[in-house]
């Protein structure tokens, strides 16, 4: 089966961004001698040992790089089930892909510098993280796992990482559905407005590199290594005490020897002159003498060898002993946080929604409220019309007779009607500012907890990237 295009041009780019072939590769088939991955493999650990491997045949190469995969990348399936050597002699393509995706797990465990990968493009850096972060979540489970996944057929743990060219310029984290938020996407969601969320983050590789999950895999990596050379060395000094003693017994038996010669000589010295067997005695009791200071100059060497040593291994239970104790302390302090986080969060949530329906109802009571007073001035204007028509009319006939006043005394009831009309309706309108002030009141309330709600989230993300980075440090 044909393997993923957009993660293999991922793997690709990143083996090109090394610089140890002087043309960029387009094809995987291209590694299929192998030298390309010794040669990555000597820049990123900095050792000597693959120069001379490359002039060897390919079975050779194959069994290097199954070497350095099962010692420094920690898969132990690695050099048999996880990249089979008889699919590498073959060229196959997947077993290449295997190896990459490897070494470039291993390359951002040791990359101190999360900067370096801004050289690759955003969609580049996408499917990098997903493959890192894919590696990070199936440790146990990577040999049933990494070829479905390369193949296409499995998709990362990311959330919101993709493939697809449509959704290039998605956000790497997005919100979940579920009431339980990840504290990777709190991180994300934490370091922007709750409401304006940008459309890309800065660097997809340099978020996975600083997730608490991420750093407490490489400081647990750090803690191997330095375990694994200390176990190294332990068996080095038991072998060189071991060879002391040795030295020693051999000393021990040559000073016997040299004693039974010297009492010999002496004897022979009494009867006899010097003999030629005298002659001989003596040129084997100093080339005895020879041997038995050179043995003691080893010896010598090897004792002091043996204290540095003893220096190394007291300074390396030292380190490991501060670094057991400051990853349970960092690990301790994120769980805390990730904890209080969580609660927040969920307060959060609970409090925008709450708000949010409150602020409607608050807007749709404004709003019949505003309605109702344009009503009751729409009202006015009109009643005030016709006050003032009926009070010309009432001048008018003021200088009428007697008899004419008579007759329009029913207007004059209708005009007082209306003044009170009017008057009770400027008194409902002044009711209904009030109530439109206490509801704009309410909304500034609700817009302030927001605000004091979302403060203390930035805090406690600022509290989380403190920790992250005493973690890295």
């Amino acid at each position: 089966m044909s393997l993923h295009g957009a993660r293999v041009a991922a793997l690709l780019a990143w083996v090109n961004s090394t610089k140890v072939c002087p043309d960029s590769l387009n094809d995987l088939s291209q590694l299929q001698d192998c030298s390309v991955f010794i040669r990555i493999i000597h820049k990123i650990h900095g050792s000597k040992e693959g120069e001379s491997v490359l002039e060897q045949p390919l079975p050779e190469r194959i069994s290097f790089i199954h070497g350095f995969l099962q010692k420094h990348c920690r898969h132990k399936l690695a050099a048999e089930n996880l990249v089979s050597a008889q699919k590498l002699l073959d060229g196959e393509e997947l077993a290449l892909a295997k190896v990459a995706v490897l070494l470039l797990y291993h390359t951002s465990m040791s990359s101190k510098n999360s900067g370096d990968w801004n050289e690759f493009d955003y969609k580049t850096q996408v499917e990098l993280a997903s493959i890192v972060k894919f590696v990070l979540d199936n440790e146990e489970c990577l040999n049933e796992n990494l070829e479905p996944f390369l193949q296409g057929k499995a998709e990362p743990s990311l959330s919101s990482v993709s493939s697809s060219s449509s959704e290039e310029h998605s956000p790497l984290f997005s919100f979940p559905h579920k009431r339980e938020v990840r504290f990777l996407e709190l991180q994300r969601i934490a370091s922007f407005p709750s409401t304006n969320l940008p459309s890309t983050p800065s660097s997809p590789m340099g978020d996975i590199m600083q997730t608490p999950q991420f750093q407490l895999r490489r400081l647990k990596e750090q803690l191997a290594f330095e375990r694994e050379n200390r176990e190294e060395l332990e068996v080095e000094v038991a072998e060189n005490h071991k060879l002391v003693m040795e030295k020693d017994a051999q000393i021990t038996t040559m000073q016997q020897q040299i004693n039974r010669l010297v009492k010999l000589s002496e004897k022979q010295a009494e009867d006899w002159l010097e003999t030629k067997e005298m002659e001989e005695l003596r040129e084997k009791n100093e080339s005895l003498v020879g041997r038995l200071h050179e043995a003691f100059r080893q010896c010598q060497d090897l004792k002091t060898e043996k204290a540095q040593m003893d220096r190394k291994i007291n300074q390396l239970s030292e380190e490991n002993g501060d670094l057991s104790f400051k990853l349970r302390e960092i690990a301790s302090n994120m769980v805390q946080l990730q904890r209080a986080l969580n609660e927040l969060s969920e307060e959060h949530n609970t409090a925008m929604a709450q708000s949010h329906e409150k602020q409607q109802q608050l807007e749709k009571e404004l709003h019949a409220a505003l309605q109702d007073k344009k009503c009751s001035e729409e009202k006015i204007e009109i009643l005030q019309g016709k006050i003032s028509m009926l009070e010309d009319q009432l001048a008018k006939l003021e200088e009428c007779s007697t008899q004419e006043k008579g007759e329009v005394m029913g207007d004059i009831l209708k005009l007082e009607e209306l003044k009170q009309e009017v008057s009770s309706l400027m008194a409902k309108g002044v009711r209904l500012e009030e109530e439109k002030q206490q509801l704009d009141s309410l909304v500034t309330s609700l817009q302030s907890s927001l605000s004091e709600s979302h403060q203390a989230r930035e805090r406690l993300k600022r509290d989380l990237q403190a920790q992250a980075a005493e973690g890295q440090a």
